[in-house]
């Protein structure tokens, strides 16, 4: 096991799937590329950037929710989403990730306004902002697209205001935490 999830590098599978996200940002006129600071979701759109001969930019608030001690006891999925203010010891909360990477979003939608923008991120921080535009989105949805990895889905946005999300393209796969007997 991997011991710094921050530099934890793509698999063979992770190095196919980047190749995946290219493909299909290939003919998107992509203009800005963002990324967690995380080693595999920089990695997965590096590709991508350099096709479009694009710098990446790391936003530290795009990372994965820190996890605190016991934080994939089985159950733990649910009790963050059903009470978004809970986290374990030393972790971060639902509420935590959602207030900074919707910081980091509304930067990044005020300087790049009228581009085509790529953010590499994770499941959670993905999640918390979904359920920042859609109250309905919960631990049912993240679980769901926990298993897609890479997940791409384009957000349509005039200004700040959300016109439109779009699920383009995922791969199905079983997520590897140790919490996941409780999905079923």
């Amino acid at each position: 096991m991997w011991e710094d999830d921050r530099t934890r590098p793509l698999t063979a599978e992770g190095k196919r799937d980047a190749q995946i996200v290219t493909d299909f940002l290939k003919d998107k006129e992509i203009n800005v590329f963002y990324s967690s600071p995380y080693k595999r979701s920089y990695d997965t759109i590096a590709a991508a950037a350099a096709f479009y001969d694009k710098e990446i930019i790391i936003d530290e608030r795009l990372r994965e929710r820190k996890k605190g001690i016991n934080g994939n006891q089985q159950g733990m999925f649910e009790k963050r989403w059903a009470n978004h203010d809970y986290c374990e010891e030393g972790g971060e909360s639902i509420n935590m990730v959602q207030r900074r990477n919707m910081e980091a979003l509304a930067e990044i939608l005020e300087k790049s306004r009228a581009k085509r923008i790529v953010i590499a991120t994770h499941g959670t921080a993905l999640s918390t902002i979904l359920n920042f535009y859609f109250s309905e989105f919960g631990c049912k949805d993240f679980l769901r697209i926990i298993d897609w990895m890479p997940y791409i889905i384009e957000f349509d946005f005039d200004g700040d205001s959300l016109l439109s999300v779009k699920e383009h393209c995922y791969i199905e796969k079983e997520f590897q935490g140790k919490e996941r007997a409780d999905k079923k």
